[in-house]
């Protein structure tokens, strides 16, 4: 079975119920929604074996890049969030 990407994330936003677009390329999934009026986005990057997101979740505007176990710092971003 193919591994669901950014899974933990999605279930976070049906959890509350948010409306979001998800999408997968090349192996890579990419979500986006809106809180509060804001349009985020989530999307997912593999670069020489490793994998991360470029996202906006903390700036708003700006973009910054999650390496790591990126599912759970965004996930700590967004249970910041009231």
């Amino acid at each position: 079975m193919e591994e669901q990407r950014l899974a933990r994330v999605r279930t976070f936003l049906e959890e509350r119920g948010w409306e979001y677009q998800y999408t997968e390329e090349d192996g890579c999934g990419s979500l986006d929604f809106d809180y509060r009026g804001v349009p985020y986005h989530i999307w997912e990057y593999e670069e020489d074996g490793a994998r991360g997101v470029e996202t906006n979740l903390r700036h708003g505007g700006r973009q910054e890049e999650i390496g790591g176990d990126y599912e759970a710092e965004i996930l700590e971003i967004m249970k910041d969030w009231h």
